[in-house]
């Protein structure tokens, strides 16, 4: 399974204040017409980076040129972010042209990166094997990509949220079956007794948080629920299924999906690291059940050429065949995109552009490993890198993005063309704040939203867009001018924002050419995180200076031999809630202060912090109530003076609004309480 995407790893930071907060930092590294054409192949969707021709020879790319790039580039980049090691390979024409290993799979052992031999954990890049093994039953006619998923099913069924809207396996192919994003706790360490894979899809069946085919969520359960099918209509378990009717067809040796993995794999298996001071420690957690989304998926960068080259070549490599000509068609072509000026999904391909080429993407991201898989349908050229490290900031998924980019400028650089004209109007209704569909609904992944949304403002006839809409983390704020009604280019750049309008003409959401498997949704004034942020640390703040207020004031009493204040118990309870609450956003700062190490934390779910944090809160939320109930008798009763009273009201409600935004961003376990309100969103 792959839960991290670049896109949500990064704070949005829009003021000073926000870096005073540690936890609000921590959150934000971190995280994060709708009609399918099918007439559009890969190789020409939308009015934007359709020409096969744009820039660069149509020559393919040949070995000494590759070669002199990546041995120039991948030793710097690895060094820049801290990384031991990297593979790539490249194919063209019909053939590979390059492989290359750079720096260690094993730090202690110093053992050198080789690419045929050494694998490397795919992470998310395993659902582009998914996406083959379901187009296969498909073309077999044992399964129908438009037809409820229900209807393969027999040991559990998808609830029925949306009446008359079932998912089709199609949504499970193109991330719009309408899941919350959950995966916490679904990883392992060992490999060894993961479970079975669909004995956990009906344990954990997230719910459904929009109708199917509304918009794009990048969907782990989705993909996974896509190869249990393969399981049921196959009679074969996942794993196995992919050995026998893909890897071996093709003669990819060094790969696997089973677990334990073979021995000859594993004695060549690379390790995963994140950095940890001037060192590395390796990382854990990944193996799981999940296998079809990637989880102990692991391969080799020459392996992962010969499957590029099928994709490449109609579906078959060396005379085997994994796909015939229509079904590769299928995989590669476009099936959503609300917009078709920019990019959209193919199956569990993304559509990007890059020098005004198209391209089919997939990353894969799971603790310590980070790969990129890149096709150029029209060039017949194919790009797979990966590197068995996080990275310093966790910008491990960036640098195999920067050798993408490297390569796409050497060998494809853009075409001299004219700025677009800039097209007037109201860019008013543009402006205000949006959240990602991925954002979580229902665990404590959704206190990511809070740093990590999208704010745009109308100013000079531009809009300027700050927070994580680049794959390039150190970009935050960005401007637009609008070159098509709803479509807008950045300012200096070729990149592309798209909105999509209802009947009205109010914004539906946000899209972007750089992720096509996400939405950006807007929110009410009420729902904007500036504002949460803005009300959380105040509170915190008169939360946490009573507490010490308090206690400086009960030293002084006491040493002046004065006893205790009047209404000791009301006191004590408003202290000892402030203190919870302020030691629980401590615990909750602790537990995100490293992203590197969170993200392995919450495949795990082994920290005890996860249970703590909910824990206090809850706690802190009893002690909150009993608190309104002493604020409520201090004014029948006249406890203390007026001061008094109006100080330890303020407390309470101070208290009660923290617990309010932590209950919303599901930090306590009470966000469908807090959605039910329409506070967060």
């Amino acid at each position: 399974m792959s839960a991290g995407r670049g896109e949500s790893n990064r704070p949005l930071v829009r003021r000073g204040w926000v870096r005073l907060v540690m936890v609000l930092a921590a959150i934000g590294l971190f995280l994060y017409g709708l009609t399918p054409d099918r007439a559009h192949a890969a190789t020409g969707s939308g009015a934007q980076g359709s020409s096969a021709t744009a820039g660069g020879s149509t020559a393919p790319p040949d070995t000494g040129s590759v070669k002199q790039l990546f041995d120039e580039l991948v030793p710097k980049l690895l060094a820049e972010h801290k990384i031991p090691g990297a593979a790539v390979s490249v194919v063209a024409g019909g053939q590979q042209v390059f492989a290359g290993g750079y720096g260690v799979s094993d730090v202690p052992g110093r053992k050198p990166v080789d690419p045929e031999r050494t694998a490397f954990f795919t992470g998310s890049d395993a659902k582009v094997f998914t996406a083959v093994a379901v187009l296969q039953q498909v073309r077999a006619g044992k399964l129908d990509l438009h037809t409820d998923v229900n209807s393969y099913l027999t040991t559990f069924k998808i609830r029925d949220s949306y009446p008359g809207r079932p998912v089709t396996v199609e949504n499970l192919l193109t991330h719009t079956g309408g899941f919350d994003d959950t995966f916490m706790g679904l990883a392992s360490a060992d490999p060894q007794h993961v479970g079975s894979l669909g004995a956990v899809l009906a344990a954990h069946q997230p719910e459904r948080v929009r109708a199917p085919g509304v918009a794009a969520a990048y969907d782990n359960y989705g993909v996974a629920l896509a190869g249990y099918l393969v399981e049921v209509v196959s009679g074969q378990p996942f794993d196995q299924y992919v050995a026998e009717h893909v890897l071996r067809p093709l003669g990819m040796d060094r790969t696997t999906f089973t677990q334990p993995h073979p021995a000859a794999i594993d004695a060549d298996l690379a390790h995963g690291y994140r950095p940890d001071g001037d060192g590395q420690t390796e990382t854990k957690g990944l193996y799981g059940p999940l296998t079809p989304t990637g989880a102990a998926a692991v391969t080799t960068v020459t392996d992962m050429a010969r499957l590029m080259l099928a994709q490449l070549q109609g579906g078959s490599y060396q005379g085997q065949r994994i796909l015939d000509q229509e079904g590769d068609d299928l995989l590669l072509a476009r099936h959503f995109g609300p917009d078709q000026r920019i990019p959209g999904m193919a199956y569990l391909l993304e559509q990007r552009n890059r020098n005004g080429q198209q391209l089919l993407v997939k990353d894969g991201d799971v603790p310590g490993f980070h790969s990129n898989l890149a096709l150029l349908p029209a060039r017949g050229v194919g790009l797979y890198v990966t590197v068995n490290g996080d990275g310093e900031n966790g910008t491990g998924g960036w640098m195999t993005q920067q050798v993408l980019n490297s390569f796409m400028d050497r060998f494809y650089p853009a075409a001299a063309a004219p700025a677009p004209a800039v097209v007037g109007g109201d860019l008013g209704k543009f402006a205000g704040d949006y959240r990602s569909t991925r954002v979580s609904h229902s665990n404590l992944t959704k206190a990511a939203a809070l740093m990590g949304s999208v704010h745009i403002e109308a100013r000079d006839a531009r809009l300027v867009v700050t927070g994580p809409i680049s794959r390039d983390p150190s970009v935050d704020e960005t401007q637009w001018e609008q070159v098509q009604p709803g479509l807008f280019q950045q300012v200096g750049g070729t990149a592309q924002l798209a909105f999509e309008l209802n009947g009205d003409g109010d914004v539906v959401s946000m899209l972007t050419d750089s992720d096509p498997t996400i939405a950006y949704q807007p929110l009410a004034w009420y729902q904007a995180p500036e504002l949460h942020q803005r009300i959380a640390l105040g509170s915190l703040a008169v939360l946490a200076l009573t507490v010490l207020g308090w206690a400086v004031a009960a030293v002084v009493r006491s040493a002046r031999g004065k006893g205790r204040a009047g209404q000791p118990v009301a006191r004590l309870l408003g202290w000892l809630t402030g203190l919870v609450l302020v030691v629980a956003t401590g615990c909750f700062a602790l537990l995100t202060s490293d992203s590197n190490e969170l993200n392995q934390t919450l495949f795990l779910g082994d920290s005890p912090l996860l249970k703590l944090v909910p824990a206090l809160f809850v706690g802190a939320l009893a002690l909150t109530l009993v608190m309104v109930v002493c604020a409520v008798v201090s004014w029948v009763r006249g406890w203390w003076g007026v001061f008094g009273r109006l100080h330890y009201t303020f407390v309470t409600l101070a208290a009660l609004l923290f617990l309010v935004l932590a209950g919303g961003y599901d930090l306590i376990g009470t966000g469908h309480l807090a959605n039910s309100l329409d506070l967060i969103g």
